[in-house]
């Protein structure tokens, strides 16, 4: 995702000099490109960048805002029909962009609006606001240009034909809207391949996803599969934090991907989307034996005896697999029959839950669970997953003491595949600690909380709304669980 093509000499001294009081600095480094490096020492917790969205657009799944994402008190634009805003305060903020987005969509085939994705919107809105900058009705700045936009790596020439075509599709849409006809469709078409791997999804404090937006500077980091900073957004504000001490002189890195996974998956992911492979301190054991071991945890085969907690690796023989602990064979047919039945019934649950079936959804996944666990292992990634979607379907249907069954399930996963601050971790002991305290367990839920409490406050900071309301849920815990305790002593000295 780093700026790779070349910004021109003043532009570039000018962008040094405006990270340079930041902290920053860029500078290239072979077979990397561009690299964002600290020029003074982090500390957990702080803020190294912050950036708002060159554009920015919220996903289709539901109406939201589109300055703000929020999905309450809306109000669709009268002209076009197809943007949402909360209130006046976010359409004035928003206007100079879409007074002109809103004229250019008005033009449109009514149909081939319903069709209209976030994707293509992103790029019209993009064209659009070069457009205004380059008239100065919007300003352009060091660490807000369309520059930045155009440095940013594309990878055109990686991508298959089919893609290609899509991209040629898309761009034509994307003409069609603008009516610009000097504008070229293979331009359009490699732009779309740049938002492929430098966009980013903008998501709330709890990681659920709003829309998308294109971030050039954040886009500048580069990914270690042992990141030593995390991005999170705070409304479209993307905002990076170190999750460690960072030294003066260290590049600063992130995650583009989800980092529950075997060396191998992870490498797949980021070849597939983003085409690089990683050579971070976790990927460069690809192959060795803790890799391999620590593979056939996360995305293999336990051992058939329920006592032993060994893990299977492929017999010789090509026949089945071997336990590396106790060398007990499992045959290859019998575990074929038990991931059939797997997949079957969860093509039924995934249907029940997209039909708002959930009491059935959740029975089928107890059913895979129960599957799993004869074939995984208690730290399988697959079977952390049918424990998340478990939690998400039993707190729907407000069973909050089944629910936090399987949140606690999940947490001795998470701190196995997650690095020790990381968000997830945060939210799970948050939601964890939720649960225990619509269930009156407050002393579990004081404790769960303060954990919670003790990674978010790094990845998410302390001042957002979110934050603050996590900090008084503790204070409410504590206080609530100290006058559980001091009556409890009084009975026991009356008695």
């Amino acid at each position: 995702m780093a700026l790779q093509k070349k910004i021109c000499a003043s532009s570039m001294e000018e962008l040094q000099k405006a990270l340079s009081d930041k902290g920053l600095t860029v500078s290239p480094v072979p077979k990397k490109g561009r690299c964002l490096f600290t020029t003074r020492d982090f500390s957990p917790g702080e803020v190294i960048i912050w950036e708002e969205p060159y554009v920015s657009v919220p996903n289709k799944s539901s109406a939201k805002c589109e300055w703000c994402f929020t999905s309450t008190n809306l109000k669709r634009c009268s002209a076009c029909h197809v943007v949402y805003y909360c209130g006046n305060t976010c359409q004035k903020s928003d206007w100079k962009l879409h007074r002109v987005e809103c004229k250019a969509l008005s033009k449109v085939d009514k149909e081939r609006i319903k069709s209209l994705t976030p994707s293509v919107r992103l790029m019209v809105k993009l064209y659009l606001r070069r457009k205004l900058q380059d008239e100065k009705v919007i300003p352009a700045t060091v660490l807000d240009n369309f520059n930045l936009v155009e440095s940013l790596v594309s990878h055109i020439a990686d991508i298959d034909e089919k893609q290609l075509v899509l991209y040629a599709q898309m761009a034509n849409l994307v003409n069609l809207i603008l009516q610009r006809p000097e504008m070229s469709i293979k331009e359009i078409a490699e732009k779309f391949s740049k938002f492929s791997c430098n966009a980013h999804t903008i998501c709330d404090a709890e990681l659920k996803p709003l829309g998308t937006g294109l971030y050039p500077l954040v886009s500048i980091i580069n990914h270690s599969c042992l990141p030593n900073s995390v991005l999170i957004f705070e409304g479209r504000m993307a905002v990076v934090r170190a999750v460690q001490h960072i030294p003066k002189g260290t590049e600063v890195l992130i995650s583009y991907i989800e980092m529950a996974g075997s060396t191998a998956t992870r490498q797949k992911a980021l070849r597939g989307q983003y085409f690089f492979s990683c050579t971070c301190i976790r990927c460069i054991k690809l192959g060795q034996n803790d890799d391999i071991q620590e593979s056939a945890v996360l995305e293999g085969y336990r051992c058939k005896d329920k006592r032993c907690s060994g893990f299977l690796l492929r017999d010789s023989g090509n026949k089945g697999f071997r336990c590396q602990l106790c060398g007990l064979f499992r045959d290859r047919e019998e575990i074929k029959i038990v991931v059939n039945e797997m997949e079957s019934m969860s093509e039924k649950a995934s249907f029940s839950l997209s039909n708002g079936h959930n009491k059935d959804a959740s029975v089928m996944y107890k059913m895979i669970e129960k599957l799993q666990q004869k074939l995984y292992h208690q730290f399988s990634v697959n079977l952390m997953r049918t424990r998340e979607n478990l939690l998400k379907i039993l707190m729907e249907l407000q069973d909050w003491k089944e629910a936090l069954k399987y949140c606690r399930l999940s947490i001795p996963v998470y701190k196995r595949v997650y690095p020790e601050c990381h968000p997830l971790l945060g939210l799970q002991y948050y939601t964890c600690g939720k649960l225990e305290w619509w269930l009156g367990e407050t002393g579990e839920a004081y404790r769960s909380l303060a954990k919670a409490a003790e990674i978010l406050r790094i990845t998410h900071g302390t001042n957002t709304n979110f934050m603050k309301e996590l900090f008084v849920k503790i204070e409410e815990a504590r206080a609530e669980f100290s006058y559980r305790i001091s009556s409890t002593w009084k009975i026991e000295e009356d008695v």
